[in-house]
């Protein structure tokens, strides 16, 4: 068993669904650009209506959030069903997009979703061109040297192959030794199959474990966004695809038949809400607003809506990376 972090888009991990042969081909180009093509798992109702502000956690957010009434938060809509655009190639819709939207009612400030490439939203949140991240981040200790988390969803890493398997590739196992997998950039995905072997830093993990055996790695192919993996799958540019597990289960669901997932799950880590430093104790005005979605029952409709119940996590903190 290979053993890491992840993502995504978390670190790592995410995808654009794809609703059979027609959406793979009319969804954008090699790069990954256009429109999403997927759907909400069922209809819930009005998840938000019920929701209140709650006055003593809006004072700890940071002076110049609670002034602007709003705070910026990075996300990279290419990773199904978690963030994602809608068929319009306009709105953000997604998993993430909807707890921002619940996390805002009960902080009483608006949570504005703004496009970022993956792997350059910690950098601008650094930078103060965002505040959050709320992009299928996994919580890592480096991350954390950089940011602060705060935990509220849990995955793994999973492989997506073409339907039947026709090659007969397995996520624990050597079989993807030589092979070309497509992986999203600035993801643990990314990580697991560089050339680049460091395994204290996460890098080139299961490349090791094939030139151990004496294989050839596997060929990363890394692309901007999770859609470009997706299509270079179906295009036959790639063997499989390797992201975070609710991406690639949904993305599987919503293939027409033309993909499916192969083996278990792996390398389980917490999702985490990215928070800058310097915003002090926003951190814990998200704990606090987080806690409360849950014990009034929003958050699991939320996850219930995309389909994603099982990736619960029960037991939110601040920075609950263990690696």
């Amino acid at each position: 068993m290979i053993t890491g972090s992840l993502r995504r888009r978390a670190v790592a991990a995410g995808a654009l669904v794809l609703t059979g042969a027609l959406a793979l081909s009319a969804c954008g180009d090699d790069n990954g650009s256009g429109g999403g093509a997927a759907a909400p798992t069922k209809s819930v109702g009005d998840i938000f209506s019920g929701i209140t502000k709650d006055d003593a956690l809006n004072a700890k957010l940071a002076a110049d959030v609670k002034s602007a009434g709003k705070i910026t938060v990075g996300t990279d809509p290419s990773y199904a069903p978690n963030e994602f655009y809608d068929t319009d190639n306009k709105t953000l819709i997604g998993m993430d997009l909807d707890l921002g939207k619940a996390l805002g009612k009960k902080l009483g400030v608006e949570f504005a979703f703004q496009k970022a490439g993956f792997d350059a939203i910690i950098p601008g949140i650094k930078s103060g061109q965002y505040q959050l991240g709320m992009s299928s981040f996994t919580d890592s200790k480096e991350r954390e040297k950089t940011v602060d988390f705060v935990t509220y969803f849990t995955a793994g890493s999973a492989l997506m192959v073409k339907k039947g398997n026709p090659q007969g590739l397995k996520p624990d196992d050597l079989s993807l030794c030589g092979k070309k997998v497509a992986v999203e950039k600035g993801t643990v995905q990314n990580d697991e199959v560089s050339s680049t072997i460091d395994v204290g830093k996460g890098l080139g993990t299961r490349t090791k474990k094939c030139k151990d055996a004496g294989k050839p790695g596997p060929v990363g192919q890394p692309y901007p966004d999770q859609n470009g993996a997706n299509l270079a799958l179906s295009s036959g540019r790639a063997d499989a695809v390797l992201a975070d597990s609710p991406v690639i289960d949904y993305a599987a669901k919503q293939s027409g038949g033309q993909f499916e997932v192969s083996g278990a799950t792996y390398d389980t880590a917490p999702y985490g809400i990215a928070v800058g430093k310097q915003l002090g104790t926003t951190k814990d005005a998200i704990l606090g607003a987080l806690k409360a979605l849950q014990a009034d029952g929003t958050y699991n409709k939320i996850l219930d809506k995309w389909g994603i119940t099982s990736g619960a996590n029960t037991s939110p903190q601040i920075n609950g990376a263990t690696s």
